[in-house]
């Protein structure tokens, strides 16, 4: 493990892929606790039915990466992507650990990262900041799901999703927290002081598939069921409901296989199990049969080649896509997945809304190690689809193609719209869309339903004529609900400004939604990181967010009030 994270700690636009999986029993003792760091691109779960059944006495955990003067002074984690932590239990115990280190287990991540089914004990903190290096400390946001957590320190998290969970307690919050469907969660009454937001119960969820070792010592992939209206963890009272597939039901791709085998396989009934690394991916991998799962190991990467879309899901009901990183190709793709026929054509489709298309865990990507090129990064034409914890990403930072600056990756790390939704009744639990040319969300469909969602406008706007839409309004908002639409709920949000390529750029409103009593805006905010300005929180309300208010949030608390 110590090796693995001496390889991956800091390989942050690196190929290689990892997966370390722990078969059911106790690793780590009082005299030799197995303690851990988790690196890019690196999933770490166990394979049992029930995270009690792989006990870590020790520590799994994520630090601050120290970028300047060899590694001692400006320390955060708002780049520490790419990784997972999953289906275990951790029983910490930092002895052995400095006096700072001993005080909690440090979960110190942002955007990509997912903790699931995952139980601490031992009677220490959870620390979703590293207060322990030099500063600044800063981290961006995150997502846990379907974990019992104990007293848990929110620190410098600036916006952060946990749902279907318990917790002991919970301190602190910088811009806001969202609590959806958990035993423990804290008021939220007084909101933004402090920027808390409590939903009692989920409205729609389902976890996220998971390999594990049956009582009979062959492998299996349980499916949970699709759920309604409810809190705490799946597996509190007995095992996930849902179905369990046998290892046999499934296609085991790697790397260098080609789209048609895995086609091939697909349309013979089989599902789909991408063990770790890139995959070069020339035509759409389709997913056409109902129930149908694709379960990515250890951040199993799909990279569009020539134009391609990567992944398209079919109107079918029940089909999961889990685990999995999509990556922009240098040739421009129209988009890197799509839900549902093309064009917006998917409404009175066959999904079921109780089996619903679901997304656990699915990350996009637009430049970064290489230079990237999709219109839209993610299209959801169907009915009644689950995302389920997304990162949608146009990179503001990269190893190729960024050497001339920002106006350079603006010209050529080109991501027209992040997430285009044109399907009714799509529900979104965690929804972070970041950077791109015009609009980051765009929201066509009725009865759309989102908890969490966090944005940073793009960076990189060479010129406000860059950013100026074609009617003359000043940029485009981070989250857009199409005129026509009727009924929309966001518990929520939040849309960040720093145009760092021109300080002088301005953004009229960070959400833009239509007048209508069905669409409603609750806990939102606009917020200035130290470049650009935006005039408005919402439809023209609302403080300015610029240089004058660096780190001081605008909030509306309800819109319309």
């Amino acid at each position: 493990m110590d090796d693995l994270a001496a390889q991956q700690v800091n390989a942050e636009m690196s190929t290689a892929r990892h997966a370390v999986y722990f078969l059911p029993g106790t690793y780590g003792t009082a005299a030799d606790p197995l303690q851990f760091q988790v690196g890019y691109y690196t999933e770490v779960a166990g394979l049992g039915a029930s995270p009690s059944d792989v006990v870590i006495r020790g520590a799994a955990e994520v630090y601050n990466r120290c970028l300047e003067n060899n590694g001692t002074s400006n320390c955060l984690a708002l780049v520490n992507f790419w990784r997972t932590l999953a289906n275990l239990t951790v029983q910490v115990d930092k002895s052995g650990q400095d006096g700072c280190r001993q005080s909690a287990n440090f979960w110190a991540v942002s955007q990509a990262v997912s903790l699931r089914r995952v139980a601490f004990t031992g009677g220490t903190n959870l620390s979703l900041m590293d207060y322990c290096t030099a500063g600044p400390q800063y981290a961006s946001g995150g997502f846990i799901a379907d974990s019992k957590l104990p007293f848990t320190i929110n620190g410098s998290q600036q916006q952060w999703l946990t749902r279907n969970s318990e917790v002991a307690g919970w301190s602190n919050g910088v811009w806001n927290q969202v609590f959806s469907g958990v035993v423990g969660a804290p008021d939220d009454s007084a909101f933004p002081n402090p920027p808390y937001t409590t939903i009692d119960k989920t409205p729609i969820s389902r976890e996220k598939p998971f390999l594990y070792v049956g009582a009979d010592g062959k492998y299996a992939v349980r499916v949970p069921a699709a759920r309604t209206e409810t809190s705490g963890t799946s597996w509190a009272d007995d095992a996930t409901s849902g179905r369990s597939i046998p290892i046999t039901d499934f296609y085991i791709a790697k790397p260098g296989d080609s789209v048609q085998v895995i086609n091939n396989n697909l349309a013979r009934g089989k599902n789909l199990l991408l063990t770790p690394g890139v995959y070069d991916i020339d035509k759409s991998i389709e997913i056409k049969r109902p129930d149908t799962v694709v379960l990515g190991m250890g951040h199993a990467t799909l990279t569009a080649v020539g134009g391609a879309v990567p992944i398209e899901v079919k109107d079918v009901a029940g089909a999961v896509v889990a685990g999995v990183t999509i990556d922009a190709g240098t040739t421009l793709s129209p988009a890197l997945m799509r839900i549902g026929k093309a064009n917006g054509d998917g409404h009175g489709n066959k999904v079921d809304p109780a089996n619903p298309i679901t997304l656990n865990d699915v990350y996009f990507r637009v430049g970064g190690p290489h230079v990237g090129k999709v219109t839209t990064a993610l299209e959801v034409n169907a009915d009644n689809v689950l995302i389920d914890h997304i990162w949608v990403w146009r990179a503001d930072h990269g190893i190729e193609g960024f050497t001339g600056g920002d106006t350079e990756r603006w010209n050529t790390n080109t991501g027209t719209t992040g997430v285009i939704v044109n399907g009714d009744n799509v529900t979104a639990t965690g929804l972070f869309v970041e950077h791109f040319q015009t609009y980051n969300t765009l929201w066509n469909g009725e009865n759309g339903r989102v908890i969490l969602y966090q944005n940073e406008l793009p960076y990189d706007p060479p010129t406000q004529a860059d950013w100026t839409q074609p009617d003359g309004t000043l940029g485009y908002p981070g989250y857009k609900v199409a005129d026509g639409v009727k009924t929309h709920e966001l518990d929520g949000g939040g849309v960040y400004v720093f145009n760092q390529n021109n300080p002088s750029i301005v953004t009229a409103n960070g959400f833009e939604v239509p007048e209508t009593p069905g669409v409603k805006l609750h806990h939102i905010m606009t917020v200035n990181l130290s470049a650009g300005t935006i005039l408005h929180v919402v439809n023209g309300v609302g403080g300015t967010a610029d240089t004058t208010k660096v780190g001081v949030p605008q909030y509306i608390v309800d819109y319309p009030g």
